[in-house]
């Protein structure tokens, strides 16, 4: 099967498509014929050796696949040759195929495509376990979303609008706004032309934000500590931005407000029950047309390289997706 390949850690040019053997199916696994790919951020650091796990080269990096069932193991039951579904891999997702246990397995509702699927499983799964299960985010409170056009922050403002918040979408070029006001933004600020302490400050009458939801890190971290309302929940997500920030913990004495961090892979292998729960009301949501991944571009299997490029220069609006086979 043909299959991006990381040989050595170092940066997405370095990866090469080739020719490898498909992995041996074990008793509990499901071999996965994959049509689409979704690229992520983390995505950007395993094959550089900077995540929190590293496989050793050589290996296929790309964690959200959707595809058909093509084979199950001796002892699958629940799925079956010829089923349509998305998953969340620890790495080789960037190939024709792919073997994963069997409790991975997601159905893909059956209002999307095989594209729009692949968009699914990370954001849609990290933003609805941040806000629900991490945040207990309540209609009527305010969410500011930090790296609001990307992946998970897209998934994050249209989830915050379906709870039910007042959702503020932080972003670095006005370029982006549309994209987040068609998602449930009421309000967009460009962090890099405004002052992001300002505007939360008029937007709220001083009272700031309930809940804050930061795939980013860095500087925008920095500027959103300011910003939290009395028991305000600051939801570590992430650190786009390439800098893990430190936190003057006074700040959170002084609001009596949460710092949360929010690791939906282990929450997924942790409490699998809470997380197919999760995954059924987003199917619900899905199916009845309420929710929709945007994609903003796809590739091939061969523009992995470009597509992580693009990612890191923050071309993103919503998703990229590399597409495998129609």
């Amino acid at each position: 099967m043909r299959a991006i390949v990381c040989e050595a850690y170092g940066p997405p040019d370095a990866l090469v498509l080739k020719e490898i053997e498909s992995p041996e199916l074990g008793r509990n696994a499901v071999r996965l014929q994959v049509h689409a790919c979704g690229v992520n951020f983390p995505d950007t650091l395993i094959i550089e050796g900077k995540y929190q796990f590293k496989p050793e080269p050589p290996f296929t990096p790309g964690s959200e696949v959707a595809g058909v069932v093509i084979e199950i193991g001796a002892d699958v039951r629940h799925v079956q040759p010829g089923d349509e579904v998305m998953a969340l891999v620890t790495w080789g997702g960037y190939a024709e195929e792919v073997v994963l246990p069997a409790s991975s397995i997601i159905p893909k509702p059956k209002s999307l495509s095989f594209v729009e699927a692949a968009a699914v499983p990370m954001a849609y799964g990290t933003s609805y376990h941040a806000l629900v299960q991490r945040a207990q985010l309540v209609a009527g409170e305010s969410l500011l979303v930090l790296g609001a056009a990307g992946g998970v922050g897209l998934a994050a403002v249209e989830l915050g609008a379906k709870l039910g918040a007042k959702v503020i979408a932080a972003v670095g070029s006005d370029d982006k706004f549309a994209v987040c006001e068609k998602y449930g933004a009421q309000t967009c600020i460009n962090y890099r032309d405004k002052d992001l302490k300002a505007e939360i400050k008029a937007l709220t009458k001083g009272q700031g934000v309930d809940v804050i939801y930061d795939p980013v890190g860095g500087d925008q971290f920095d500027l959103a500590t300011s910003c939290l309302a009395w028991k305000g929940r600051l939801l570590v997500v992430g650190f786009a931005s390439g800098r893990i920030p430190e936190l003057p913990i006074n700040k959170m004495l002084l609001k009596g407000a949460s710092l949360v961090g929010v690791f939906w892979g282990a929450f997924a292998m942790r409490e699998p029950g809470v997380n197919q729960d999760n995954f059924m009301k987003l199917a619900e949501w899905f199916e009845g047309g309420e929710l929709r991944p945007h994609v903003s571009a796809t590739y091939g299997l061969e523009q992995v390289p470009q597509a992580l490029n693009d990612m890191l220069a923050r071309k993103a609006l919503g998703k990229l997706i590399i597409k495998i086979r129609d």
